[in-house]
């Protein structure tokens, strides 16, 4: 199992970001969850098998129609996250 943080910038929230992300990580059996943050980036905490890992990130960085990606920044993490993908409010 692997975890991470990661925070993406660019022109990701009020463009179905969050939605798409959670719609990535339960078709990758990724658990975890998707939140805006104040400085308009989105945080995605997340723990998956490592083969999920690579088409994960990727999606992240390709984002939904609407959504411009400027980058991506990973970090690893402790948590451990259990019990599907949510959407924080």
């Amino acid at each position: 199992m692997k975890s991470c943080k990661c925070r993406v910038r660019g022109r990701v929230q009020g463009v179905w970001y969050r939605k798409y992300t959670k719609e990535v990580a339960d078709r990758l059996g990724i658990s975890g969850e998707v939140q805006n943050m104040d400085d308009g980036s989105v945080e995605v905490r997340a723990t998956m098998d490592e083969e999920a890992f690579g088409p994960f990130i990727e999606a992240l960085k390709k984002g939904p129609p609407l959504a411009r990606v400027d980058a991506v920044e990973i970090e690893e993490s402790g948590e451990v996250y259990t019990g599907g993908f949510r959407i924080v409010r």
